[in-house]
């Protein structure tokens, strides 16, 4: 049997990569060390880009924020001869909100799925539950380590109870001599209590050091190892600082002999040394909420007299003698405890017996037996036939997303307005329509992907906004590539997109520096925003004052132009639809999509049922006009559309393609109609081909998209503002995916809350 097991893995240093190792050795051999006939290989997950200097049996590895990696992961395993896949699971591994990225890979094994849960919330946010409920219901089978968790997959995450399997954390089976392992640390006159562990705030070693004065007292020889380093997230929003402050305790209380910091990451060999060693062992733990804890397994499993709080896995481990609990928070109880267990070692002594008769029952080798013949069962089952059918298009049509392009036409001063070919064109200088557009496709690219490429733009684009914007609130457009200005005031359409990148930066800032200066600029343009005239300007506008609004729901001035504007369009609409030409205007022009885009996006914002049935009914006549033929086909601007007369098919523009995916889009969010996901992967694969001519926009060697579609081919000049939209369109692609699952699991509750509706209705007529 051959086995794929999927996780983080060392040298990266973190507690599931520890476990995944254990379980990946353990399934080498049985309890009696004997080597089976099975086969095995890593997965491994990477959280920095340059990777790490894994062992052979890491045969593949994934960028955990790089969705590309994990499709490409699961085509691996796929064609690996694996028969059973074996996935470690914490929300924190994977990318995407709430880890969303892993779903992608499982959706296409072709082989049974097992999952081993090292976290399950009893109070999991819409996306976390939603997350780990597909995760279940893809997987043949879900193992826990605790009671309780059992009780939280079939209580809160409706997992049936056919699916979820006990199998009790692993202890290494290392075996030395308490007083051996003291004299090799020089602490042999020394009473000694551990804890260990990735530091964060969450351990409450604070309860421990203020606890320690009262148990110094009657025993001046005791030590306190704090044996690990900080957690990587908390030193990376954080740094060390929550260090700092135990140190600084530690001094406070003059604890300075009786405490000590080992800030590292010890191999397995020697924490169980230090484990042995120990007197007593500490997880004082500050709330409850913790499902699983390898620590304290492994303290139970060598045989330690451990004092902890009742968090869950402790509440349910420290049962019949194994150990002792104390409330949280609660130092003076602690204290009562440790000088009654170093004042009484035999007391102490039963509780390290029971604890190591405990432990020879869950040593790697006989929980590798359990995993084992788990996966033989499972590899004999049926790979869950529902997987294909979850989402209405597939994500492994896009090729990796690459800013390359975007790379070759940036400088320091903003984007390169066009380009010969898929090289840039100086000549013809910078604009504010492009570095408005690159504003918007980097924020997006930063809150999707994390992508390090768009962090580093951004500002960029930013300050060229800044650079051309008047001290009247207009903006100038164009700028020669010797950094001249080539106007005065820029058109009204790159005033309306610059205001709709500014109110996307201040919804979606990665920072506060820059959420102030977007704002900054936005507010500066206020009386210019009043001026407009132009009903794509006016949408635009529209759009940014919408996104301004999430951050800012209570500026009354906004709320107001908001109505006013939205009156315009909504006017514009009464005066030129009919029942057979719902529309803005006389003619079908360029980025067409964006009028019903905008009314969609007021929508939300003003309780005016008109503005709905307008967005809708605009959209509508626009989606029969451009998919007539079941693919997109954009107005081209050869000649406009005019009421009464005939259509031009080419010169197809890109920027009109990413309205209609941003149109769909849109309508999916306020809708919850699903119907609306197939129109916008169907309009975002206009890039690839599927359009009048059939021929793809989108350059893989370059990764560019080429300026529009002619009656003779493909435009080949890769201009800013042709791949920006290709990239906007993509990264809008990548959205729905987290939406779409939230929609269906929205949709579940609904269903469920409507039957025991009818149920009460049919009881109360009974």
């Amino acid at each position: 049997m051959k086995v794929a097991i999927i996780g983080t893995y060392p040298p990266r240093e973190c507690g599931i990569g520890t476990f995944t190792r254990n379980l990946y050795s353990a399934m080498q051999c049985n309890a009696d060390r004997q080597m089976q006939e099975y086969e095995g290989f890593i997965v491994a997950l990477n959280d920095l880009a340059e990777g790490y200097a894994y062992p052979e049996e890491v045969q593949y590895t994934v960028n955990q924020h790089s969705q590309e990696d994990y499709l490409s992961a699961a085509r691996y395993i796929n064609v690996s001869g694996a028969d059973v896949c074996v996935l470690q699971h914490e929300f924190g591994i994977y990318g995407g909100e709430n880890g969303v990225y892993i779903l992608q890979l499982i959706y296409r094994l072709e082989i049974p799925l097992v999952v081993t849960l090292h976290t399950i919330l009893q109070n999991p946010s819409f996306n976390e539950k939603a997350v780990l409920q597909e995760i279940c219901k893809m997987a043949n089978r879900v193992v826990v380590m605790s009671r309780k968790a059992i009780a939280f997959l079939k209580d809160i995450y409706d997992v049936p109870d056919s699916k979820i399997e006990y199998i009790e954390h692993g202890v290494p089976d290392f075996r030395f001599n308490q007083q051996e392992t003291k004299r090799e640390f020089r602490l042999e006159k020394r009473k000694l209590l551990l804890t260990f562990g990735l530091i964060s705030r969450n351990k409450g070693i604070e309860t421990v050091l203020k606890a320690l004065p009262a148990v110094i007292e009657k025993h001046p020889d005791l030590l306190y190892i704090i044996l690990g380093k900080t957690h990587p997230a908390v030193l990376r929003h954080s740094g060390e600082e929550y260090r700092i402050f135990l140190t600084k305790l530690v001094n406070d209380l003059k604890l300075q002999k009786n405490v000590l910091f080992i800030n590292k990451f010890v191999s397995q060999k020697d924490l169980f040394k230090y484990l042995h060693a120990s007197d007593i062992y500490l997880t004082p733990y500050l709330n409850e909420a913790q499902i699983t804890s390898g620590t304290l397994a492994y303290a139970i499993g060598v045989g330690t007299a451990v004092v902890s709080t009742p968090y869950w896995h402790a509440a349910e481990l420290l049962t019949d003698g194994k150990g002792l609990l104390f409330d949280f928070n609660n130092s003076n109880a602690l204290a009562d405890i440790l000088t009654d267990l170093l004042d009484n070692p035999q007391v102490r002594m039963e509780f390290r017996r029971k604890a190591y008769e405990y432990g020879r029952g869950i040593t790697w080798p006989k929980t590798g037996d359990k995993y084992r013949k788990l996966a033989s069962e499972v590899s004999l089952e049926e790979v869950k036939p529902d997987k294909k059918e979850l989402i209405p298009f597939d994500i492994m049509l896009l090729p990796p997303f690459s800013m390359a392009h975007i790379k070759r036409m940036t400088d320091d001063t903003g984007i390169i307005q066009h380009a010969k070919f898929g090289i840039p064109n100086l000549k013809e200088g910078y604009c504010l329509d492009d570095n408005a557009r690159a504003l918007l496709m980097t924020v997006m690219a930063i809150r999707l992907k994390n992508n390090s490429t768009a962090a580093d733009f951004c500002p960029v684009y930013l300050s060229y906004i800044h650079y051309m914007q008047n001290k009247d609130g207009t903006f100038r457009n164009f700028l020669s590539f010797n950094r001249n200005f080539l106007d005065k005031v820029g058109s009204e359409d790159s005033f309306g997109r610059t205001i709709w990148a500014l109110g996307y930066l201040i919804s979606y800032a990665p920072n506060d520096a820059y959420y102030q200066s977007g704002r900054m600029i936005f507010r500066n343009a206020i009386p210019a925003m009043e001026r407009l005239t132009s009903i794509r300007s006016i949408a635009a506008n529209i759009i940014g004052i919408c996104y301004y609004l999430k951050t800012n729901p209570g500026d009354e001035e906004m709320m107001e132009l908001l109505h006013k504007q939205t009156g315009i369009l909504r006017k514009s609409f009464e005066k030129h639809s009919s029942p057979e030409w719902q529309w803005f205007d006389n003619k079908l022009t360029y980025d067409n999509a964006l009028l019903p885009l905008a009314m969609l996006h007021a929508a939300e914002y003003l309780p005016d049922s008109r503005i709905m049935k307008i967005a809708l009914n605009s959209m509508d006549f626009l989606t029969e006009v451009t998919f007539e033929e079941g693919y997109l086909s954009t107005i081209g601007n050869g000649h406009w559309y005019e009421k009464g007369g005939e259509r031009s098919k080419f010169a197809q523009q890109p920027v009109d393609a990413m309205a209609s995916v941003l149109m769909f889009h849109q309508a999916f969010l306020l809708t919850k109609d699903s119907a609306y996901l197939n129109l916008l992967f169907t309009s975002f694969m206009w890039f690839h081909g599927e359009n009048d001519l059939r021929l793809g926009l989108y350059d893989y060697e370059t990764c560019g998209c080429c300026d529009g579609l002619e009656q003779n081919g493909v435009n080949r000049n890769q201009g800013a503002e042709s791949t920006l939209a290709y990239l906007i369109s993509y990264l809008t692609v990548l959205s729905v995916y987290e939406e779409y699952y939230k929609q269906r699991t929205a949709n579940k509750i609904k269903t469920v809350r409507k039957r025991h509706k009818i149920s009460i209705q049919l009881q109360k007529q009974v």
